[in-house]
Order: structure tokens, then C-alpha cells, then sequence
């Protein structure tokens, strides 16, 4: 999150959560697995990556019960999230914890998305893996995996 915040013009939880997706995206189809581990979530205006939804909610201050009290301190260091849900990066992120894959997705992903607009990020994330759940729901990695040019490479490689 940190990574993708200080690279954006204007970081918001809706501009680095589609970034992330798109990267995992891109991560799953050269590599086979998503770089950030995380669920993604069918929600309104496209996949939501679950835990980093949470941790950004924890960057908005300790107002949201479901959210265990460390997370405020360890996330209160890195971001800062206000009341329009733009995302303040409180320090540069350090580009040596991140693999040479994830770096290498995550920039192609900026490079991509990083400019679009809310709406357009919204229409673009909402792809087949999206329309293949009911909103809230999980999305399956394999439903992932089917939007991809090589998805029966990455199927296949899921499947052993």
C-alpha cells in the first residue's frame, strides 16, 4: 500500500486498491500467485482487496470496532487516511522488502492505472471475475485467473 501511495498523483482508497488488484492481476499471470496474498471482495465499484481495505480503514483512525487496536499504531506510521478517504503516505516506502516480481507488477500497474480516473477504474475493474459473484462476495483466484490472456497456462498451474 505504502509503495503504490507514494506513487500516485492522488492516492485514494478506490486509486490503490484497484492498483493492487491490477497488479496482482499482472503478478498471477507471469508468476501464478497474487503478489499481495490478499481475498478480493466483489464490492460496489469493483474488487476490494479485504485485509487492505481494513488496514486502510485502520489509517483513518481507530473509529471502526472490528479492527484490532494494533493495527491503528502500526498503520498510523506509514499512512494516514482523511474523511474523503484520500491516502496520506507518512514516509517513503522501502523498495528492498518487495520482491523483483511484485516491484516489477506494481509499476506496470501504475504505469497503467495510475492515472485513471475513479469511474474509469471502477468500469475497467469490473471484469468477469467481478460479474462472476454477488456483491460482498469472495472472488475466487480461479475466477481471477480466467480473465487472463493465459489463463489456461495459470489454471493449470493452480491446479497442481
Amino acid at each position: 500500500m505504502l509503495y503504490v501511495a507514494n506513487r500516485l498523483r492522488y492516492p485514494t482508497f478506490h486509486s490503490v486498491s484497484k492498483v493492487l488488484y491490477f497488479a496482482d492481476r499482472e503478478h498471477l499471470s507471469r508468476y501464478g500467485s497474487l503478489l499481495s496474498g490478499d481475498s478480493y471482495v466483489a464490492m460496489r465499484h469493483g474488487p476490494m482487496p479485504s485485509a487492505i481495505y481494513n488496514l486502510l480503514k485502520a489509517a483513518g483512525g481507530p473509529q471502526e470496532p472490528l479492527i484490532p487496536p494494533q493495527f491503528y499504531e502500526l498503520v498510523g506510521q506509514a499512512l494516514r487516511v482523511d474523511g474523503k478517504h484520500r491516502v496520506g503516505p507518512l514516509r517513503q516506502a522501502n523498495p528492498a522488502l518487495l520482491s523483483k516480481s511484485r516491484r516489477e507488477s506494481l509499476n506496470a500497474s501504475i504505469k497503467t492505472n495510475g492515472r485513471l480516473s475513479f469511474e474509469r477504474l471502477t468500469v475497467k475493474s469490473r471484469d468477469a471475475a467481478w460479474k462472476s459473484v454477488d456483491e460482498n462476495d469472495l472472488i475466487d483466484v480461479k475466477a481471477i485467473a480466467k480473465t487472463l490472456p493465459n489463463a489456461k497456462e495459470v489454471l493449470a498451474y493452480l491446479e497442481e
